[in-house]
């Protein structure tokens, strides 16, 4: 029986990778486009930290759970801030996702962090992306611009 190896055809196709993240309020925002024919994008992302909501000021370990136990100051206001405006037009596959949890861990939830917010958005084809996306550390940082919407 002889052997045959299939060489195939390679088409290089764009591929694009970005992962921002605020350890300060525990958000991270993923955007990633793969196998693009066609990509034209313009991405802003900007991420602040204002003041520290929980200040680190003792911690211990338990030597019989192994388990970190906090003493934290009670919140001041705002941490900060992960802001992103995306607009894209691709032919491929896109991958836009955002998480935001409690930078503190729950005793409750065995020492995971709380899920404050998820979203993820899978896309393939032919399509256009306006998307706006700010995750603030603590609701009480004041009003929320809404400047980022497009003129009809």
């Amino acid at each position: 029986m002889p052997v045959s190896y299939q060489t195939g055809t390679y088409d290089q196709k764009w591929m694009e990778k970005l992962c921002v993240q605020n350890y300060a309020i525990s958000a991270v925002l993923t955007e990633m486009y793969t196998h693009a024919e066609y990509l034209q994008k313009t991405t802003e992302v900007k991420t602040r930290l204002y003041k520290y909501s929980y200040l680190l000021t003792n911690f211990y370990i338990d030597p019989i759970t192994l388990e970190i136990h906090y003493d934290f100051n009670p919140p001041l206001c705002c941490t900060g801030v992960l802001e992103a405006n995306l607009n894209s037009n691709v032919i491929g596959v896109a991958h836009i996702g955002w998480i935001s949890r409690d930078p503190i861990p729950d005793s409750q939830l065995k020492g995971r962090h709380a899920e404050y917010g998820r979203s993820v958005e899978d896309l393939t084809g032919v399509f256009s992306i306006e998307k706006f996306i700010q995750l603030w550390g603590n609701s009480t940082c004041g009003a929320i611009s809404v400047d980022w919407l497009p003129c009809v």
